[in-house]
């Protein structure tokens, strides 16, 4: 017998059938989200047909909130992420939302209350510490390397976000004491010490960077016209030094801020400490780590960062 064509071979059968007042459901949503951008129409009308042939026999809207919750649940242990699950919730959201306002007889959106399990977070690969301070031991005299030697030396030995290297100031770095001040999200300052090869490169950027003509005050890091630096231009020199150090994997702010935590984490064990470091701490975490004073950190910091070694100035 000869071989069925591979188009046959590969063909799947076809959905079944919507019950009829489900596939009119279907149909006037569509036209619902006819001014939604084309990505969003897409994703929320497959949803909702995944949703109404799940359903089988039932209509869309007699489904109840434990209904909705058990195929959450299915979906959940074939496989789907919890992302996936929050867009796919999003869109049964959006069906029942406009059912209610079109008057269709329903009086309250099932999905209320409704949350989709969360997803595993993925932790930043990290360097090693070989590979950590490979990347920062920048040599060369020339400007751009001058810079960015200050630039990653500082990512490394303090943890800091990309926005906060990027918008850090003069005012903040107290480089005799070896501390930066550090405005991060929600406004929250912390103080965060710097490290003695850090520091070191800091002033030799300082001195390179005063006879730059034109230089915004009160930038920390600015490029050949004397502009304060972009996030985006920072993470293109991470990325480029990474490749002329001989590092094997792609480096961006973020791995080298996952790094400093991961090094001090690995040498000092206290988490209380790392997390402080790093102003990572949500309501609860803040409520625990506040009563610890920058002393103890510090000492934490001097005891534990591969790249630390700092001498506080005398007072």
């Amino acid at each position: 017998m000869a071989a069925a064509p591979r188009s046959a071979r590969a063909a799947r059968p076809a959905p079944a059938p919507l019950l009829p007042a489900n596939a009119t459901h279907l149909a006037a949503f569509e036209r619902h989200l006819a001014t939604r951008p084309a990505t969003t129409r897409t994703a929320y009308v497959a949803d909702l047909a995944a949703l109404a042939r799940a359903a089988g026999e039932v209509e869309l809207l007699a489904l109840t909130a434990r209904d909705l919750r058990r195929h959450l649940a299915t979906l959940h242990g074939g496989g789907l992420g919890g992302r996936s699950l929050a867009r796919m919730l999003s869109s049964w959201r959006a069906f029942y939302r406009f059912a209610i306002e079109r008057d269709a007889g329903l009086v309250e959106n099932p999905c209320t209350g409704l949350r989709p399990p969360k997803s595993m977070k993925r932790l930043p690969s990290a360097l090693s510490p070989d590979e950590a301070v490979r990347l920062v031991t920048i040599e060369g005299d020339e400007l751009l390397e001058v810079r960015d030697r200050a630039l990653l030396e500082l990512a490394y030995s303090s943890g800091l976000r990309l926005a906060e290297l990027a918008g850090l100031d003069l005012d903040r770095l107290d480089l005799p004491r070896g501390e930066v001040r550090v405005l991060g999200k929600g406004a929250k300052e912390r103080i965060v010490p710097v490290g003695a090869p850090a520091r070191d490169a800091l002033q030799s950027w300082l001195a390179a960077r005063a006879t730059i003509a034109g230089v915004d005050a009160g930038a920390v890091f600015v490029g050949r016209a004397g502009r304060r630096i972009t996030g985006r231009a920072i993470q293109r020199r991470f990325a480029d030094w990474a490749v002329k150090q001989g590092l094997p994997q792609h480096v961006h702010p973020h791995m080298l801020r996952h790094s400093f935590a991961s090094h001090v984490l690995q040498s000092s064990g206290d988490l209380r400490a790392v997390q402080e470091l790093l102003g990572h701490a949500s309501i609860a975490s803040t409520q625990v780590y506040t009563h610890l004073d920058f002393q103890y950190l510090a000492k934490a910091y001097d005891q534990a960062h591969p790249r630390a070694k700092r001498k506080r100035a005398k007072t």
